[in-house]
């Protein structure tokens, strides 16, 4: 005889059955603002930037650098997205006034200054650096930079790079120091002249 208790659990076979709140039956195109551009050259990396009141590189992050040309206007940028993430951690013109820079101690990286990155809103001002697996890799990127550069020079007409007025301003207040400077000593010269022809 089996012992029934009311209280007890029973065994049952669960059949749960779940309909989706929401149905994700239509893609999204999601643009990365990329479609108009061709890739000219591509390489993985590790992005750094400076930061000046720390004085200490913070890493931006590790992905595929590129330098991207538009298909009409066919200026060159360099991109930069974070792997995984996809999150852009360098976007840029290159530009006449950019100087590749040996990173000291390392034959595998460079560094250089960007009048207005566009990673983040607003534009700011950077110093990056870029490290790569080898030396033959950071030559092949210097090579590539550097063409990119002559194709933009060339697209805006050939004309140098605008200066930053802060630097022309210290170049003009140099050279004036130099020739009141020289005067004074033409000065002082001729007073010994004088002194001694008396």
């Amino acid at each position: 005889m089996e012992n029934k208790d009311a209280l007890a659990p029973r065994e049952e076979e669960a059949d749960v059955h779940f309909e989706p709140v929401i149905k994700l039956t239509e893609q999204v195109d999601t643009k990365t603002h990329e479609e108009d551009e061709d890739v000219l050259f591509k390489m993985r990396a590790k992005l750094f930037r400076f930061d000046a009141p720390s004085s200490e590189w913070k890493e931006r992050g590790t992905g595929d650098v590129r330098l991207l040309a538009h298909k009409e206007t066919k200026k060159v940028r360099l991109v930069m997205r974070r792997d995984k993430t996809l999150k852009v951690c360098a976007n840029h013109s290159i530009t006449a006034d950019m100087r590749l820079q040996p990173n000291i101690g390392s034959d595998r990286s460079w560094v250089w200054k960007v009048a207005a990155d566009y990673s983040e809103s607003p534009p700011t001002s950077e110093t990056l650096a870029i490290r790569f697996a080898n030396s033959d890799n950071a030559k092949e990127f210097k090579k590539e930079f550097e063409a990119a550069q002559k194709t933009n020079t060339a697209l805006s007409g050939g004309a140098p790079a605008a200066a930053d007025p802060s630097e022309e301003k210290k170049e003009e207040s140099e050279e004036k120091e130099e020739e009141k400077k020289e005067g004074e000593e033409k000065k002082d010269e001729e007073e010994k002249k004088e002194e001694e022809e008396k």
